[in-house]
């Protein structure tokens, strides 16, 4: 849920032509209901249109994508590639590139091997991570096209359900299905805190 709460933020503000540029973990917020909230805009930018770029070296090291570390201009796919770092962390409680200097961290990041998340999780969690943290940024995936797989519209279908029956009086727990397929199993609770942007995810 966490996860799919995370991407419907991240399309939120790429609807909204809104390049957040320093998504980690740490920049996510738990609400007192446990809903998941994007938080730190910033550094964030506005773009004139979908097609805008961005040119500024900006962001946190371990998140930064490929294109960012190489001086390029960036856009949307910049956001989805630490957005599969933080999906990587949260599988794997630690971050997929780690160096002891910025210089080795982005020699990894641009040639290093892509780690993949434990085989305990589903082929789609594990798919899904690989081709967001693709080093060409017009192979990763939007939010919008992740939000329209079956897998999450399953998960975002039980969010509504559960949703609905706490404003009727029912009880949650008894709407909706299993969403283990996407959410990370309990015990690997999200690394982060996390507060809101100013526009909550449902």
């Amino acid at each position: 849920r966490w996860f799919t709460q995370a991407i419907l933020a991240l399309k939120y503000i790429h609807d909204k032509h809104v390049l957040h540029r320093d998504l980690k973990s740490s920049n996510f917020f738990l609400s007192k209901s446990g809903n998941l909230k994007m938080g730190d805009f910033g550094i964030a930018k506005v773009l004139a249109c979908t097609a805008a770029c961005a040119k500024t070296q900006i962001g946190t090291p371990y998140y930064l994508s490929p294109e960012v570390c190489q001086e390029k201009p960036y856009t949307w796919p910049s956001d989805m590639w630490a957005m599969g770092c933080i999906l990587y962390e949260l599988c794997a409680l630690k971050v997929p590139f780690d160096a002891n200097s910025i210089s080795d961290l982005v020699k990894k990041i641009c040639r290093g091997p892509t780690p993949a998340i434990p085989s305990s999780y589903s082929d789609f969690l594990r798919q899904l991570c690989t081709e967001m943290l693709n080093r060409n940024p017009n192979g990763r995936p939007s939010a919008e096209t992740i939000l329209a797989r079956p897998q999450m519209q399953a998960v975002v279908k039980q969010m509504l359900e559960r949703a609905q029956a706490a404003q009727e009086g029912r009880d949650p727990a008894q709407s909706g299905g299993n969403s283990s397929e996407i959410a990370p199993p309990a015990r690997h609770s999200a690394p982060a805190s996390a507060i809101g942007s100013p526009h909550p995810v449902p």
